[in-house]
């Protein structure tokens, strides 16, 4: 399903602020499937980096390039941010909404929207205003939004932070289906355990470089750099 975006290839990609390089060089390739987690602490470039690949942010040098057309890669695509975007609407109206930029009617758009409410666990909520959610509702509609058009490529930023265990329960499962259905994700996370769970492939950044690429499993089994290490150990990193 991801060949028309993958593999993409970051060859030396950096990016600056106020004229200070805030991330890179990094090179790395992203291919296959699955789910690749980003870890770090706080101000590593992990939210950076996510957004760079994804076209928010304009890189400052270096090269991103795609397997495929760049207009229809980036269609091919969606991003979940930590706090979801919210819209005067219903709930089923939100989740429609990319359907209704491409064209569908309403009525299929609709349609479509329910089924993927009910795929998240909100098909019992359909009409109430998208403002009065909890949570974990919020971010279980930014998803079934994001995945209303089936991307082959998903990026997502923290999308269990400040959740309860519930609905982080809830979250990894939509995520778990999503890569099953042929989705590959890419998503930070602070949670250690949560990266245990979900990831098939572990960055760990620190300083805005990429100190570490491994399989989860060699990863958490040490084969990994000494900040990486002190991260999961809980010690601060300098």
């Amino acid at each position: 399903m991801v060949s028309r975006c993958l593999p993409l290839t970051l060859r030396g990609v950096e990016l600056r602020r106020q004229g200070r390089t805030i991330l890179g060089p990094i090179d790395w390739t992203l291919e296959g499937d699955g789910i690749t987690v980003l870890m770090g602490p706080n101000g590593s470039g992990k939210t950076s980096l996510l957004r760079a690949m994804h076209g928010l942010e304009r890189i400052n040098r270096g090269e991103l390039k795609w397997s495929g057309d760049e207009a229809e890669v980036r269609r091919a695509q969606a991003f979940v941010f930590q706090t979801p975007i919210l819209m005067r609407r219903s709930i089923v109206d939100c989740i429609a909404y990319p359907l209704r930029l491409d064209g569908v009617s309403m009525r299929e758009a609709r349609r479509q929207a329910e089924g993927a409410a009910e795929q998240v666990g909100l098909s019992g909520a359909l009409d109430r205003p998208s403002e009065v959610l909890s949570g974990g509702e919020k971010q279980k509609m930014a998803l079934a939004r994001a995945l209303i058009r089936k991307p082959e490529l998903l990026f997502l930023d923290e999308p269990c932070a400040n959740l309860d265990g519930a609905s982080t329960r809830d979250i990894e499962e939509i995520l778990r289906s999503a890569r099953d259905a042929g989705t590959r994700i890419v998503m930070s996370t602070h949670d250690i355990g949560q990266a245990r769970r979900l990831a098939d492939e572990i960055l760990f950044l620190h300083g805005g470089h990429l100190l570490d690429a491994a399989h989860r499993d060699a990863f958490f089994g040490g084969e990994i750099s000494r900040q990486a290490t002190a991260h999961l150990n809980g010690e601060l990193i300098p």
